[in-house]
């Protein structure tokens, strides 16, 4: 039997192998999934994905399982349990824009009624299929994701510029950079 084919990022990690096969590039709509991969995306800044990968169990019991509300209410005594956390990135830039990023998020709820329907302005509503043969051939960040940066940090986000705001793109299936020969890439296609 022939394997499939897969990108190559993921390597022989399989942790990685689970996200790449499951979740990455999958469409996304759900608010508090959406604020999950916000709040990764932002951490991962400077870092691997597989560092974060390898502590997403532990960011999720640290920050009560993505709930928005409950953490834009965190306190300094909160926040100070955090930093003494081992098992997530105890960076304090980092935890506290977490912190406002949550406060933001619930803004944009509620004046557009979801984040979902705010986020996926930036492409219009649906996912933009790319067609690269190699990773290399992934942008660190697009013109979409120039925009969608450009309008959070307006909005007082943080941890938000261009290449994180792609990463997220690409995490939550707005644009869809599975390699052409990947498996992957036609499964994740209007799903």
């Amino acid at each position: 039997m022939k394997e499939k084919e897969s990108c190559s990022w993921p390597s022989s990690n399989p942790l990685m192998i689970e996200y790449h096969d499951k979740e990455w590039g999958v469409q996304l709509h759900d608010d508090n999934k959406l604020f999950e991969f916000m709040i990764l995306d932002a951490f991962q800044a400077g870092l691997s994905w597989s560092t974060i990968l390898n502590k997403r169990d532990n960011f999720r019991k640290a920050f009560d399982n993505f709930d928005p509300v409950k953490v834009s209410r965190y306190k300094e005594k909160k926040i100070e349990k955090l930093l003494n956390d081992a098992g997530i990135i105890r960076n304090k830039l980092k935890i506290h824009a977490a912190v406002i990023n949550a406060r933001k998020f619930l803004e944009v709820q509620k004046e557009f009624g979801t984040f979902d329907k705010y986020i996926w302005q930036f492409t219009g509503g649906k996912q933009k299929v790319n067609r690269f043969r190699t990773i290399k051939e992934i942008p660190a960040k697009s013109p979409e994701s120039d925009a969608m940066s450009k309008d959070l940090i307006k909005r007082g986000f943080k941890f938000v510029g261009s290449t994180i705001c792609y990463a997220f793109m690409q995490a939550a299936g707005m644009v869809n950079d599975h390699t052409v020969m990947c498996f992957r890439h036609k499964e994740v296609q209007g799903k």
